[in-house]
């Protein structure tokens, strides 16, 4: 399956809607010389009649995944994985037929269900994700060197940050030291890598646990890697978090000195919602005053279908959670953004690849209904997920802005309906609230255009 084909390089669109403006605009697009990238380099006035405002598309920033797994994904729609669907919909069962899984993982079938979320993800909107792909002693580098085959051939349509990931133990079981030494190879041996991604809950004490994070900290620093941390994924209040002992390594080991543009996510971290107040005011205390650059990633479609409190026995008491975003964003200034996770495995059999389902869940999940809350949705699935993983220092609200990069998404006012009628969106809120079909969005990646959505070309100028 090539990527999806892409015109030239574009230097202006003309007649599109910015949020919060009442006119149409022409962005210009300027590009160095020897670089593929483009930058905004004027936002100007449109000449146009006053009708036009009404079919101008809306132009806001691309979609990003700041955390999705690229080799576990659409399991289920493979037939050879057939017997491994959910039976109990519990997270046991979840990493037991992961692992039966993975030992039928091969590199032409990663490829091919990489290929299908890339399509899913690139049609959606997203020109840039984290890829999580897993180097263990069961499928050795074959998830990884489909990825590294992906993030080349699909490099025009979506920037692919590998994340080298350890699902399984590198300090606990019979094969630790293994899956230490794949990855510690992995690292040295494939600069495609940009990320190092652990599980220090799936070893098998605590105290493994916290030197999985501290040989995570001091690989990272020793390869120049961003580390990312699937984190505390419980509700269990007698387990201790190990953000705590996160936060500490890298005070610790110095790693905003030592790391100067290296990032850390900690993704999950459902058990941080039955912190106190007071707790969550040390946590943004020690990250703003040591400087850290941590990130955090709430992933609620996995994190609402398999985080649950242990030892219920009602079914009408299984409470659900995963990270309240906007609170730690607005009540104590902390990075977070959210994500996709998985799609179409045990981890997480339902939801879709585009970031947009994500954010409208997001109204429900957080009772985040006002028109200000939309737009922080947006920017969670955007620009906040790209500056969290590095991507870019810009986080702020889904304006373009010159000077930014022409990355960005024009939503038209198209029939998807089959009867002839069309519903424009022509706010942020509208975007976030009931996400348009793919068939209604334009996307622009490093400034050229998918040809498939791209609609009237005479809106277009090209090189």
């Amino acid at each position: 399956m090539p990527p999806p084909e892409l015109s030239k390089r574009v230097t202006s669109i003309q007649g599109v809607n910015l949020t919060g403006s009442s006119s149409t605009w022409d962005i210009n697009i300027e590009y160095d010389s020897g670089s593929p990238h483009g930058t905004i380099s004027s936002i100007t006035p449109h000449e146009s009649s006053s009708h036009d405002k009404a079919q101008a598309p809306l132009a806001l920033p691309a979609l990003t995944h700041p955390h999705i797994h690229l080799d576990k994904a659409y399991v289920h729609n493979a037939p050879n994985y057939g017997h491994l669907l959910p039976c109990t919909g519990t997270f046991s069962e979840a990493l037991s037929f992961t692992t039966k899984a993975k030992q039928n993982f091969t590199y032409p079938d990663v490829l091919k269900r990489g290929e299908w979320l890339l399509a899913e993800s690139v049609s959606s909107g997203v020109t840039a994700m984290r890829a999580f792909v897993e180097v263990d002693h069961t499928v050795q580098l074959t998830c990884l060197d489909a990825a590294v085959t992906l993030k080349d051939q699909w490099k025009e349509a979506c920037h692919i940050q590998i994340a080298c990931f350890a699902q399984d133990p590198v300090f606990s079981s019979e094969h630790g030291e293994e899956n230490r030494r794949l990855i510690e190879g992995a690292l040295g041996d494939y600069e495609q890598i940009d990320v190092l991604g652990t599980t220090p809950y799936v070893e098998s004490s605590a105290e493994a646990s916290k030197q999985n994070i501290e040989w995570a900290i001091e690989s990272a620093l020793k390869f120049h890697k961003h580390v990312d941390f699937h984190l505390d994924y419980n509700l269990d209040p007698a387990k201790e978090p190990l953000i705590w002992h996160v936060l500490h390594v890298l005070r610790e080991r110095c790693w905003t000195s030592r790391s100067t543009q290296k990032r850390v996510m900690l993704g999950h971290c459902t058990r941080l919602t039955l912190l106190s107040e007071e707790e969550w005011q040390e946590i943004s205390r020690l990250i703003h005053e040591n400087d850290l650059p941590v990130s955090f990633v709430g992933l609620p479609t996995s994190d609402l279908y398999m985080a649950a409190p242990v030892g219920e026995t009602s079914p009408h008491q299984k409470a659900r959670g995963t990270l309240r975003v906007p609170d730690m964003i607005r009540n104590h200034e902390l990075d977070a953004t959210i994500g996709i996770n998985n799609v179409g495995n045990a981890f997480t059999p339902w939801g879709s690849a585009d970031p947009l389902f994500l954010a409208c869940v997001g109204v429900g999940v957080y009772q985040a209904g006002a028109q200000d809350n939309a737009s922080l949705l947006y920017e969670c699935v955007s620009t906040r997920a790209r500056a969290a993983i590095g991507l870019s220092s810009d986080a702020s609200s889904p304006t373009l802005r010159v000077g930014g990069d022409s990355d960005f998404i024009l939503f038209h006012d198209r029939d998807d309906t089959g009867c002839g009628v069309s519903r424009p969106r022509t706010s942020v809120a509208e975007v976030v609230w009931d996400p348009p079909q793919r068939t209604s969005r334009s996307v622009v990646a490093n400034g050229r255009v998918q040809t498939v959505n791209m609609g009237d070309d005479s809106m277009y100028k090209f090189e």
